[in-house]
């Protein structure tokens, strides 16, 4: 039952993370807990690679129109590679509910600047060439958004949108297909360090979301290549913040996810 259920989930897991540039694993994590009945540690390492593999087709299409800065990706990635390794370790202290409870402020405050992002994003040129961030303050975004990436269990797109557009200056489209890049990278680093850590997802049931994954990441970046920046940068921080605000009374009000 669960693998068929997976199969739906995949699909939109894909579609969101590829349409606005992340987002994909703070559905994924969801619903590999709340749906899937996976514990929390399993959950966290499996919606590492699903998110990875979607991010990874998207950040290909997304390449071949033009849209990806690479040395903005590179230059970001590497600290971020570093801060997810530090925040991976760091989380093996943290109950499940904890960590649940501190990612909540931190989705709600990327819901509200990447959605005030929609206005400005009305107005950028999006033909403009790649921005050239000094190296200080990309290495420095990219060393405390892996740092949450690990310490999450996240891709972390959700963090490397509003970081790129805001931090780097970077047009919402190009920074979308940039976070997808990163992502990538820093999930793959992340993961790493949960398997190398004794982390054991559902195989079966991630290879199957892996998948659907892969198939709505390719039709998420054609939807993203079609809408409006504004309603790219509102839709985002819609869904960051409705899952937030679900985790919030889960854990406060019905007693939490499972654990495990």
């Amino acid at each position: 039952m669960e693998i068929i259920l997976a199969i739906p989930f995949g699909l939109v897991i894909g579609v969101v993370v590829a349409t606005v540039g992340g987002g994909g694993a703070i559905l994924a994590l969801p619903v590999l807990v709340y749906v899937l009945g996976e514990g929390v540690s399993p959950a966290s390492t499996a919606s590492l690679i699903v998110v990875a593999l979607g991010a990874s087709v998207g950040a290909g299409s997304q390449a071949l129109h033009g849209q990806l800065c690479w040395r903005v990706a590179a230059t970001f990635s590497v600290p971020a590679a570093a801060g997810a390794y530090l925040g991976t370790l760091a989380s093996g202290s943290v109950s499940g509910r904890t960590l649940i409870l501190a990612f909540v402020p931190v989705m709600l405050i990327a819901a509200v600047v990447t959605y005030r992002r929609g206005e400005a994003a009305a107005e950028e040129d999006e033909s403009a060439d790649c921005p050239r961030p000094g190296l200080v303050p990309a290495s420095s975004a990219g060393l405390a958004v892996g740092a949450l990436t690990g310490f999450f269990g996240v891709g972390g797109g959700f963090l490397i949108v509003p970081a790129l557009t805001v931090a780097l200056a970077l047009p919402l489209r190009r920074a979308i297909a940039t976070s997808l890049a990163i992502i990538t990278l820093t999930g793959l680093a992340a993961l790493i360090s949960h398997l190398t850590n004794g982390a054991e997802p559902d195989w079966p049931l991630t290879l199957v979301l892996c998948g659907c994954a892969a198939v709505g990441a390719l039709a998420g970046s054609a939807v993203g290549r079609r809408l409006p920046a504004r309603t790219l940068a509102r839709a985002f921080g819609v869904v960051v913040a409705l899952v937030a605000l679900f985790l919030l009374v889960d854990v406060l009000l019905l007693g939490g996810p499972p654990v495990g």
